[in-house]
């Protein structure tokens, strides 16, 4: 029969995840060691259930986020309740403009959520700060990870100008494929809306129009590629 971990076991193995995980950070080896034990004492990992929100611009400043598993989505939202994705978080990637009060110059009023369960970790905002007033390195990772936001946003907000429904229909099942590994494209119509900006009901004339024409399979909850060639020359 299994044994049971004792509580100081327990602790100690997740002192050594908590290490691991903040040795990932891209800053983690420009910081002094005061500063590391500072980060091994206040940073966090916190869970979020798929759907789950996660931050708005009018809640408190969560601090840095440093996405472990999972996925999340940011978006703006109208006051007519329509959602324009900017981008998406994947493990391995961190999030300043959930630090905007860290940063005064984010003044995006985003939304957060979590895609499918996801983990992240967690420096609180006032320890994000102290290390952006202290040290050089992370104030510049800061600003230039405030800019690779920034083009993100001007590259989802050129899709939505400038870009016909089909074509960033296209671009999207191409790029998920490519992310994923899978030529099966596991979701609902109204989730691809979400994530391309759009209605359901226009994505799933698309949608449709595409399946006639043999470019993808459809089936519930799920699109195949069928012709990816001919999903390109739409692009």
């Amino acid at each position: 029969m299994r044994k049971s971990l004792t509580p100081t076991a327990a602790v100690s193995i997740a002192a050594i995840d908590m290490e691991r995980t903040l040795t990932q950070l891209p800053f983690w080896p420009s910081l002094t060691e005061q500063e590391q034990e500072t980060l091994r004492r206040s940073a966090f990992v916190r869970h979020y259930e798929k759907g789950t929100f996660v931050h708005s611009s009018d809640n408190e400043c969560l601090g840095m986020l440093f996405i472990l598993s999972g996925e999340i989505r940011t978006y703006l939202l109208s006051e007519e309740g329509r959602e324009v994705t900017l981008f998406r978080l994947y493990p391995g990637e961190l999030c300043v403009l959930s630090a905007s009060c860290v940063i005064s110059q984010i003044t995006f009023d985003t939304q957060m959520t979590a895609g499918p369960d996801t983990e992240v970790l967690i420096i609180p905002a006032n320890i994000i700060a102290a290390l952006k007033e202290k040290n050089l390195y992370v104030r510049c990772y800061l600003y230039e990870l405030a800019t690779k936001r920034f083009s993100d946003v001007m590259w989802a907000m050129q899709q939505i100008m400038f870009k016909g429904l089909d074509r960033r229909l296209a671009e999207f099942l191409i790029a998920e494929a490519e992310r994923t590994g899978s030529d099966t494209i596991r979701m609902t119509h109204e989730q691809i809306a979400q994530h391309i900006s759009s209605a359901r009901e226009a994505v799933a004339r698309m949608l449709k129009s595409f399946s006639e024409d043999g470019l993808v399979e459809l089936k519930r909850g799920a699109i195949t590629l069928r012709n990816k060639n001919g999903l390109n020359c739409l692009k």
